[in-house]
């Protein structure tokens, strides 16, 4: 269904001569994404909260399994990505018809119900992920103000504060951001995300290096935690999955890569372009992580925290551990963004379709802003985007853990969204033969992905029941 709709827009497009230099072949606006932009969209999309957790998630695997399980999964996530390249076109992956989203992508090739299978893990971790984002940026915001306290106080000072006005702050701006009206104009907000994610991780790996210089020797383990000293053998393994679930969180964007895509232009072809832009993203990613984790591991030892520079491993100097968290602050207000601007647009176009003649949902209003020129602003999109950003700012009240969030997350997504549905569309689209050696081996990599979401689930829920039975909502930490 969705196929013949594409075709009969792109046939009443050609009737009506709009295939000029403004539109694709598809009737819709001209792309203009490159595989640059595509890269500035996968580096701010990926390389996020996720890498403030490597540290500690090494430190629970300890020398030999924590590199081994970031090239393990950073491996997977490249192999993956450059299958679904292959099926943003359908049946040709050059010529065929596009597919602008991910869940239309598995409705055409895979049909059935598997789509809305897609769908609830999509929106569903995009819903997560807004969520996670917000405890994250507001954790970097309070470490900033703890910071100013323990500059004048000492280290010892307790310095409480608040995360809450933080959240609300943060959502304030996400409101105002997410008048943007579509994915295509996010390429500048990203651009300046990308850049701030590698300053916070160059931030975070050049203390990590100082301090490992300063010959203050920690104790690092090739298994990391010591059973009986550091941890409990129960403890050690809940950690040990969770911190599985903390490195798969850190490779999610499987979840909006046919949404980059979809900016592309459409020469060069769609799926050569996002591969040089997957593999520039992945690779960059990867060489940060294991900065990230490794040199985080060396300065910190198994004492390593939750998330290395709202931790308070590092002290001095002050102002730049404060200019590290200012830059995860800035980068996660535009990954925000990326990550919930597909939301948004499923809703829009749904209720669109059900009320096609409706003023209140289609009416735009020239809204003139000085400096930046006429914004047009519809009602239905001001309330839908502010509701969806108070929704996820009380979830993040009401369930602020940093680690336990996040591996939970990164569990959720994993398995359905990076490996499940690009290994079944590309053995659908190329028709591979069952039992086949290719049929077999990725049958077999989606089996052994699926028991470790599973185990990263696990521990992450476990995380989560532990933090509940300490955890006092809407008091100062």
């Amino acid at each position: 269904m969705a196929l013949q709709g594409n075709r009969n827009l792109s046939i009443e497009a050609q009737g009506n001569d709009v295939f000029s230099s403004k539109h694709d072949d598809d009737g819709r606006l001209k792309r203009t994404g490159t595989w640059v932009t595509a890269s500035a969209h996968i580096v701010t999309a990926v390389i996020g909260s996720g890498v403030l957790s490597l540290a500690w998630a090494v430190s629970q695997l300890g020398w030999i399994a924590g590199p081994s399980i970031l090239m393990v999964f950073s491996v997977i996530t490249f192999f993956t990505s450059f299958l679904l390249t292959d099926c943003y076109r359908y049946p040709d992956p050059v010529h065929g018809m596009r597919n602008h989203n991910y869940m239309e992508m598995v409705k055409n090739i895979l049909g059935g119900m598997q789509y809305r299978f897609c769908g609830l893990a999509q929106y569903g971790n995009l819903v997560g992920i807004s969520i996670g984002y917000t405890i994250t940026a507001t954790i970097s915001m309070v470490a900033i103000k703890r910071s100013n306290c323990f500059r004048k106080y000492g280290h010892e000072a307790e310095c409480h504060e608040s995360n809450y006005p933080f959240m609300i702050i943060f959502a304030v701006v996400q409101i105002l951001l997410s008048q943007i009206p579509d994915f295509h104009e996010l390429s500048g907000l990203s651009v300046v995300a990308a850049v701030m994610s590698f300053g916070y991780s160059s931030i975070g790996i050049g203390l990590s290096i100082a301090k490992i210089a300063g010959g203050n020797h920690v104790k690092t383990r090739l298994t990391g935690l010591i059973v009986g000293e550091d941890v409990t053998s129960q403890q050690k393994l809940w950690n040990t999955f969770q911190a599985i679930g903390n490195i798969a969180f850190a490779y999610a964007f499987s979840v909006v890569i046919v949404e980059i895509q979809d900016t592309l232009k459409s020469s060069p072809p769609e799926n050569q372009a996002m591969k040089k832009a997957t593999l520039t993203g992945v690779t960059i990613t990867t060489l940060f992580y294991m900065s990230c984790g490794l040199l985080g591991y060396g300065a910190f030892g198994n004492k390593a925290p939750g998330n290395f520079l709202t931790g308070f491993g590092f002290y001095e100097p002050y102002w730049l551990v404060d200019l590290g968290n200012a830059f995860i602050v800035v980068h996660l207000v535009g990954a925000y963004q990326v990550f919930a601007q597909p939301v948004f647009l499923l809703v829009e176009n749904w209720c669109g379709k059900r009320w096609e003649e409706s003023k209140f949902m289609a009416k735009e209003y020239p809204v003139r802003i000085p400096m930046v020129g006429i914004f047009k602003v519809n009602a239905f999109r001001v309330i839908w985007r502010t509701v969806y950003v108070i929704f996820t700012t009380v979830i993040a009240m009401i369930l602020p853990f940093f680690n336990s969030i996040v591996g939970l997350l990164g569990a959720f997504s994993f398995w359905p969204l990076t490996v499940y549905f690009p290994t079944e569309m590309y053995l659908t689209q190329a028709k591979v033969p069952k039992f086949s050696m290719i049929w077999t081996g990725m049958k077999l990599l989606s089996g052994f992905c699926l028991i470790v979401t599973l185990i990263a689930a696990a521990g992450s829920i476990q995380g989560i029941i532990v933090d509940l039975k300490t955890y006092k909502p809407f008091k100062s930490i």
